[in-house]
């Protein structure tokens, strides 16, 4: 089962907002938080540090976001921005943008409340590793009765460490609506803390680690009808590749070409601009920045190899609003 939002992100089409980089419940050695969102107040919207409301609902409409997720640190640590933020999108973008939360505490009554009042849709609790087994007849499992009585859709978002038969008996009993079990990663943020427990990479991947797509996982829990398996390569060609897809084609200038992952393409010089317009290049063709001029890169390649200039570079950067460069291949 693939639940509204995952849809959404497959399609590239989910904005993350991360709201606070905080979590005072307990220090997971598996979680992925890199020391740059680890332990501060700062707010982004995917790559956009977000200075004011405006910034958010810039970076949504850059990529089309059909939705939002919201995350942390611990987002209902910092309800009431949480919720600020939750208003602020639906009153923009109506009730068809689709909210997701991940959160690794209950919250209570009050909290499901005001989370469902300022629109969230969706709410995705991480118990800790160390309940896993033992929920039941605790606040976690009231919890998920508490979100759906006021309002939300509540679900079990959790890392592949092991298969846990107790996650689909909430789902058997209709206390939760789904359960999404990602492959286990590590990442900058946990890399070190995850060697220590003994986890290694899986041979030849980047991030999975050994292990995580054993058959039991897969046989006791992704086998049922309500629980999807989110993999790797997955979140990386499908949940990533279409987001930067979504931005390309929005930001875009008419001599950038756009690569099957998502990247933006284009020629660098540093001739001098006057030269474009003598050789009577089209003005949509380039643009001149403070120090350099930018050009499609075919025609790049066709003037220096003209001779109507000496040298130049092709990059392919994200279509981000870091605008990370991927790779430049000198051209002379």
């Amino acid at each position: 089962m693939i639940s509204k939002g995952c849809e959404q992100c497959a399609k590239g089409g989910k904005m993350v907002l991360f709201v606070y980089g905080y979590c005072d419940q307990r220090d997971c050695f598996y979680c992925p938080l890199g020391e740059k969102r680890k332990n501060v107040t700062d707010v982004y919207a995917n790559e956009r540090l977000v200075e004011d409301d405006e910034d958010v609902i810039t970076e949504a409409k850059r990529m089309d976001a059909l939705g939002t997720s919201i995350t942390g640190g611990e987002p209902q640590e910092a309800l009431e921005k949480t919720c600020r933020y939750l208003r602020l999108l639906k009153d923009e973008f109506g009730e068809d943008h689709h909210t997701h939360l991940y959160t690794g505490i209950p919250g209570g009554r009050e909290n499901m409340r005001r989370l469902s009042e300022a629109g969230l849709d969706e709410i995705r609790f991480h118990p800790p590793l160390e309940l896993w087994g033992d929920l039941h007849g605790t606040e976690w499992e009231d919890i998920l009765y508490i979100a759906r009585e006021e309002g939300l859709t509540p679900a079990f978002e959790i890392p592949g460490i092991r298969a846990e038969p107790e996650f689909l008996e909430f789902l058997d009993e209709g206390a939760a609506e789904f359960c999404n079990v990602n492959e286990f990663e590590m990442s900058d943020g946990n890399y070190r803390r995850m060697q220590e427990e003994g986890f290694e990479l899986q041979e030849g991947h980047m991030s999975a680690v050994k292990g995580s797509k054993d058959e039991a996982i897969v046989a006791e829990m992704a086998s049922h009808e309500q629980v999807y398996f989110c993999t790797s390569v997955f979140k990386d060609a499908a949940q990533h590749r279409n987001r930067l897809k979504r931005m390309a084609k929005n930001v875009r200038r008419e001599f950038d070409e756009i690569t099957d992952d998502g990247t933006l393409v284009y020629g660098k010089t540093h001739a001098d601009p006057e030269r474009f317009d003598a050789l009577g290049v089209p003005e949509e063709f380039y643009t001149v920045k403070s120090n350099h001029v930018e050009i499609a890169w075919w025609l790049l390649e066709e003037m220096i190899e003209d001779g109507d200039l000496n040298e130049g570079e092709i990059v392919e950067q994200y279509p981000t609003v870091d605008g990370t460069v991927v790779e430049r291949t000198p051209v002379a």
